[in-house]
């Protein structure tokens, strides 16, 4: 996982993605994969996350993530 990381970083950098876009797009998804794993559950995603549920929820809302839920 870690050579992928690298390699993805830096394919990020050769295309002048700032820092602050790559840290934006990196939460956001990794808060999407939180909620669906948690079936929409945002208490149960903001304890895998290590969040408080407040912060999640206003971070569910800022990236307009809806409820988290999959759709099958």
């Amino acid at each position: 996982m870690k050579d992928q990381l690298e390699a993805l970083i830096g394919q990020m950098v050769d295309r002048g993605i700032l820092l602050d876009e790559a840290l934006t797009e990196f939460e956001r998804r990794f808060i999407k994969c939180a909620m669906d794993h948690a079936a929409g559950n945002q208490s149960r995603a903001a304890r895998v996350l290590g969040i408080h549920r407040n912060t999640l929820s206003r971070k569910v809302e800022e990236y307009k993530l809806g409820n988290g839920r999959r759709h099958a």
